[in-house]
């Protein structure tokens, strides 16, 4: 693994939310900035950037199977990470919206705003290739597992076939992958370039935008909130350090293959999605608290991830 890469990346990403920090202090970021910015990326900035994603991945025979055992590997691993983290949350249980946000956040790593990068400094253009594919299994997943998880003890949320078929992740994914096989040579089909230059601008707005929108929330939250919350230590504990070291014990275990081995021991091991914070806005849980998970496991990663990644490949070649 390259760790001169990943802690150019990582560091990068600090900047970028000292930045956001800052400009909540100055008010140039508010609250009505914040839910706005987070409706553009969750909207229209995340489906471009999973359009983008899957269209422009390399064809070839290889690389399609390749793809099919990412989207079949991608569920598992999510599946697997439901588990933990159902097992997890239980010692939140008396406070139901806590749980059910420390449960969505254990779930749903930031796998592609900050993922993305974070995986082609680890792994090159195979990395970014494997996290295209990845989010087709996190998106899906995330709009029917992850609001089944919100809709618990909730008559006004209500799980339909329409919103599991027709939503921001799923549709974007099904555009996507469609867009990847119609490339196959037999069909040879190609995006015309200004929607694909469209798209890939759309697709530049995700990482900065949602990385300052995490450092703007840090700055609404009290220092006491994150220093004297034991379940806040908790969810970054199990986030950052137990789920990465689970996942790559459970890959040597399995004999995984090393680069997936790596990649979904990088996966666990990656800060919350920022779309928790976006979803639990949307359906009125304490956005607060989630807020702080997101964002301190977000401002811990940079000092975990390598660190946890170099024990991680210790773990695998031991």
């Amino acid at each position: 693994m390259d760790f001169t890469a990943l802690n150019t990346v990582v560091a990068t990403l600090a900047v970028i939310m000292a930045v956001g920090f800052i400009c909540r202090k100055a008010g140039i970021i508010d609250d009505v900035a914040s839910k706005k910015l987070s409706a553009l990326i969750l909207k229209v900035g995340q489906p471009a950037m999973i359009i983008n994603a899957l269209s422009k991945a390399e064809y070839s025979n290889e690389n399609l199977k390749i793809a099919g055992i990412m989207v079949v590997a991608g569920f598992v691993f999510h599946l697997v990470m439901f588990l933990l983290a159902h097992c997890a949350a239980l010692p939140l249980k008396k406070v139901p919206d806590e749980q059910k946000i420390t449960e969505l956040s254990l779930i749903f790593a930031n796998s592609a705003f900050i993922g993305f990068p974070i995986f082609e400094a680890l792994l090159g253009p195979q990395g970014l290739f494997l996290a295209s594919f990845l989010t087709i299994s996190f998106n899906v997943l995330f709009w029917t597992l992850g609001l089944g998880i919100f809709a618990r003890g909730r008559d006004d949320i209500k799980i339909t076939i329409k919103k599991v078929l027709l939503n921001f992740g799923t549709v974007p994914c099904v555009i996507g992958f469609a867009l990847y096989l119609l490339k196959h040579p037999a069909i040879g089909f190609e995006m015309p370039k200004f929607l694909g230059d469209s798209l890939q601008y759309l697709n530049n707005l995700c990482t900065p935008i949602s990385v300052l929108i995490i450092g703007s929330l840090i700055a609404t939250q009290s220092v006491k909130k994150m220093v004297c919350s034991w379940k806040i230590y908790y969810v970054n504990l199990v986030r950052l350090i137990v789920l990465p070291i689970i996942i790559a014990l459970i890959c040597k275990i399995c004999h995984v293959p090393e680069l997936y081995a790596i990649f979904f021991s990088a996966a666990a091991a990656l800060p919350i999605a920022s779309s928790v914070t976006m979803l639990s806005e949307t359906y009125n849980l304490d956005a607060g608290y989630s807020s702080l998970c997101v964002g301190t496991t977000s401002l811990l990663s940079v000092l975990t991830l390598p660190l946890i990644l170099q024990l991680v490949e210790k773990i695998l070649y031991m």
